[in-house]
């Protein structure tokens, strides 16, 4: 049931919270993920460990960044060292994560971090650090420092939605959504319970399928009661992205090939890229200037790859050119045998891959 619902029932908003809080945090106790970033029972949270993997999470599963993390963590143990390493082996080691800003923002986040000798320990004073937006601060606040702050990411906003049958898209009815989180959000055990909720969004409440009948708060749920459990949250129709075009050129020499790397600012700043043509609705991937003169090869499929607001398709031109052949200006020679140390991102690992098959 809601708190509208309990309070109609006789018990209080104020104790309905209580009862929630209490029933989830002994759930959590009992069922709680093992994660590389997450403090052992009765540890302190690592503040570092926390901010880098809810970096590395955002837009991105936990399977996914595990590997990330321990890298991070092996070559980077402490904010301090993580903030001495060179961007370029910050943003290679970076490559595949995706959302490269996070990748730029991260590493000045460490520089500010370890000038300043750690971690603010308030939602305020974390949101003023590069990179940490409303969640990330409350987040790192809550599980780092035991703040009381109202954490809500995926998962607990799908928990939050089938408690309280909410009808509208997540998009929709984020201020409700926070509005309701924020009642239930106990003062105590603050770091506990905003990873038991995310847990709870993750193992239990899942998107598809939810294990009602496993679930500490299954009794209190609007949804479950209404049967709505498999429905909600209300699906929202997806605007179509458009589609850019573009060409990329993968020019050999020897055992190397040519790369260059983007403007720090936009997307992929930073990243390694193969020389290529702009990306527009109206390119001409036929007319693209070549970086070098040589008998381009054109392969016969394209490399296509979605970016959060529109659809990419490049046409791939391969050469090869003779020994000693210079680079253009803005470019470089990188052993081929070494592009997976290069900070390439996921499209131009696609590429890569299509030259070399």
């Amino acid at each position: 049931m809601t708190a509208r619902a309990a309070e109609r029932k006789g018990a209080r908003p104020a104790e309905a919270a209580a009862d929630h809080a209490e029933r989830l945090l002994a759930w959590y106790d009992r069922h709680r993920r093992v994660l590389p970033w997450r403090a052992l029972p009765g540890r302190r949270a690592d503040p570092y460990a926390v901010w880098l993997s809810e970096v590395m999470l955002q837009q991105t599963t936990v399977a996914a960044v595990k590997s990330y993390f321990a890298t991070f963590l092996s070559l980077w143990p402490r904010v301090e060292d993580l903030a001495a390493a060179p961007t370029e082996d910050v943003m290679r080691r970076w490559a595949g994560l995706g959302y490269y800003s996070r990748a730029r923002n991260l590493h000045a986040c460490a520089k500010l971090v370890a000038a300043r000798g750690g971690f603010p320990d308030t939602e305020e004073g974390l949101r003023a650090l590069p990179g940490v937006g409303p969640y990330t601060a409350a987040a790192i606040a809550a599980i780092a420092f035991d703040r009381r702050a109202v954490v809500v990411d995926g998962n607990v906003e799908r928990v939050i939605v089938r408690l309280n049958t909410i009808e509208a898209p997540i998009r929709d009815a984020k201020p409700e959504i926070r509005a309701l989180a924020d009642a239930r959000t106990p003062a105590t055990r603050c770091g506990d319970y905003a990873q038991a909720m995310m847990d709870l969004g993750a193992t239990i409440c899942t998107p598809r399928r939810p294990a009602c009948v496993l679930c500490p708060l299954a009794e209190n749920c609007a949804a479950r009661a209404a049967n709505l459990q498999d429905v909600l949250p209300a699906k929202a129709v997806k605007p179509e992205r458009p589609l850019r075009l573009g060409s990329v050129f993968y020019v050999r020499r020897g055992g190397e090939v040519l790369v260059r790397t983007r403007p720090d600012k936009g997307l992929l700043g930073g990243m390694t890229e193969f020389p290529g043509s702009a990306w527009d609705a109206a390119g001409d991937p036929e007319g693209a200037a070549r970086p070098l003169a040589a008998g381009y090869r054109k392969l016969v499929a394209p490399v296509e790859h979605g970016f959060t607001h529109f659809e990419l398709r490049l046409v791939v031109h391969v050469a090869e050119v003779a020994a000693g052949t210079p680079a253009p200006p803005g470019c470089r020679w990188v052993a081929e045998s070494g592009l997976a140390d290069e900070a390439l991102p996921s499209l131009m690992r696609k590429v890569a891959a299509a030259a070399a098959g």
